[in-house]
């Protein structure tokens, strides 16, 4: 009989754990899932496959500063690149380079990295512990 009452006693204390635990990895989810405000900026680049003179570089700044939400443009017309950076809550990054290719007549597209490109772009985020338990987690989710 005490043995009975031990067993029960481990299986309710490892199922209370259990339990713990699981509302534990939710609360950290839901208190740390991204959220955009008014203060979240996003960076984008539009990669233009024509040369671009000063010029012209010039006069896509300046059409740049003039869309919704687009508050910081860098154009390098010796690379054929248009950063900038925006608030998601304004605009989205496909909305300005559609917006741009149709409106400037230039042949531009938004860049989008590959997977590969974002597996190279930082190496402690692969690899670290947190990050792997927070994909595990949010793979679960």
């Amino acid at each position: 009989m005490k043995a009975k009452t031990i067993k029960r006693a481990l299986l309710y204390s490892l199922l209370g754990i259990v339990s713990l635990v699981i509302l534990l990895v939710v609360h950290i989810w839901w208190v740390y899932r991204p959220k955009a405000d008014v203060h979240t900026r996003v960076m984008a680049r539009i990669d233009i496959g024509q040369p671009v003179s000063r010029d012209d570089a010039a006069n896509i700044s300046a059409w740049m500063y003039r869309q919704k939400g687009v508050d910081h443009v860098l154009v390098n017309p010796q690379t054929r690149i248009v950063v900038f950076t925006f608030s998601p809550l304004q605009t989205s990054g496909n909305a300005v380079a559609q917006n741009f290719s149709a409106q400037l007549h230039l042949k531009a597209g938004r860049f989008m990295p590959t997977q590969r490109d974002l597996a190279g772009s930082c190496p402690v985020a692969g690899s670290s512990v947190y990050y792997k338990v927070y994909k595990f987690i949010d793979h679960i989710l």
